[in-house]
This record gives C-alpha cells, structure tokens and sequence, in this order.
C-alpha cells in the first residue's frame, strides 16, 4: 500500500498508527508496508511538533522508532 492510495498524510497517519499505541516501526517495515520512503524525516516533523519519540534497536540492528501518548507538554491531543 502506497500512500498515493490514503486519504492521509504521511504525518497523520503515522501518528493514528504509533501514538500511544506501544507499537514501534522501523524504515524498512515503514517503506515496505506503508510506502514512506524517510521515516526518520517524519519523526524529525514529530519532534519539532512536541511529541515524545523513543528510538531503539529491534534485534535485526535497525533503528525504531514509537510515539509516546503525551506530547512534551502533557497535552494527549492530536497534533496533526
């Protein structure tokens, strides 16, 4: 599935997916299932809009990446 087949953005849909949720993805689940090409790009967005982003390893050595519930701030609104 490609994102030129959703109805949401790239950001909007990650946040839906990750955000409070204990799920993590990693660049190449993210570019292999979802189509999202930079991933890392997309948690820098995360980032600059206040929300809590962990990193770590999964056991392949990748980089993943989950999203807290609560922003920097302790608000549990949706940001995008």
């Amino acid at each position: 599935m490609s994102f030129t087949t959703l109805r949401s953005t790239q950001v909007e849909f990650l946040e839906t997916h990750l955000r409070g949720t204990g799920r993590s993805m990693s660049s190449a689940q993210a570019a292999a299932t979802y189509g999202i090409a930079n991933l890392r790009a997309r948690m820098t967005d995360f980032r600059q809009a206040g929300l809590n982003v962990r990193t770590s390893k999964n056991s392949a050595g990748r980089t993943t990446y989950s999203v807290s519930r609560r922003t920097t701030y302790g608000s549990q609104a949706k940001t995008f």
